[in-house]
């Protein structure tokens, strides 16, 4: 999964611009622009984001979690 693709996607769902996102961060916008490019973003970064845009960044990747999981058991 690539979190920064992600990000970029819900952003425009909701309607917030970057510059929106950046001000609630306390953060440049270039900073949301290089979040764009991340295939991961650090936990404590991600809660952040996902409490201010009021979405759970994390169910995804508890989803994508889940699928590997249960990929790798149906092999064995």
């Amino acid at each position: 999964m690539h979190i920064g693709q992600k990000l970029k996607e819900k952003l425009r769902q909701d309607g917030k611009s970057v510059v929106w996102l950046a001000r609630e961060l306390g953060c440049h916008r270039t900073n949301i622009y290089n979040l764009f490019e991340k295939h991961s973003i650090d936990t404590q970064l991600l809660m952040r984001i996902s409490t201010i845009m009021r979405y759970n960044f994390f169910d995804l990747l508890s989803d994508e979690t889940n699928d590997r999981i249960d990929k790798k058991q149906s092999k064995v």
